[in-house]
């Protein structure tokens, strides 16, 4: 286990740019990593987590500067600076050649800025991460280090953050105007329209 953020994050960094899947808490529940420009490295997550590629991953951004320039013009809609950083994960239009390798999802991307500290500074480091919970795909998602370390086989990198909140991000749709809600986590569909977003009653 490293001693403090700066290492954790110089550790993190070097394994993710050798190809290495990295385990690390965010401000919902531990996560895996691995770097959406690199192929492989996708494919062995989702080999690793038993996962479909039609589910496809979703990226954690350092802040909205880095989520801006992941979608089309004007993909992002102001209305997530409210929750921002925060537990909510925005499905948006994706730029036809970004590079990244998600699954099969040619037109939109699941885009989030968590707040939490490592993981804003490791994505400013490395760019976007390509994250999914850590567990085995239908299988309840560890709130802690070791266990999700050991849901997905061992091996890995670990990033010991302490005991996260265990409560999966909202995800919306903004694809379409208006917006719908696709999971209810801990930011309400109220609090979505207080805060001026157009939503459906789907």
């Amino acid at each position: 286990m490293t001693q403090n953020l700066a290492d954790q994050i110089a550790e993190a960094a070097q394994a993710l740019r050798n190809g290495q899947p990295v385990v690390l808490p965010t401000d919902t529940v531990y996560g895996v990593a691995v770097l959406p420009t690199n192929r492989q490295a996708v494919a062995d997550l989702f080999a690793r987590k038993g996962r479909d590629f039609t589910q496809p991953l979703a990226l954690l951004v350092a802040d909205l500067n880095q989520a801006q320039n992941l979608t089309i013009e004007d993909g992002m809609p102001s209305e997530v600076t409210d929750f921002w950083p925060g537990p909510l994960t925005v499905l948006v239009a994706r730029r036809p050649d970004d590079g990244l390798h998600l699954g099969d999802s040619p037109a939109t991307i699941g885009v989030r800025c968590p707040n939490h500290r490592l993981v804003q500074a490791l994505a400013a480091e490395v760019g976007p991460l390509a994250v999914t919970s850590a567990n085995q795909s239908g299988q309840p998602t560890p709130t802690e280090a070791a266990a999700a370390g050991q849901a997905l086989g061992g091996g890995l990198l670990v990033i010991d953050g302490g005991p996260c909140a265990g409560q999966a991000s909202t995800l919306v749709d903004c694809t379409k105007t208006p917006a719908t809600v696709l999971r209810q986590g801990e930011i309400t569909k109220e609090a979505l329209q207080a805060a001026g977003l157009a939503l459906s009653d789907g």
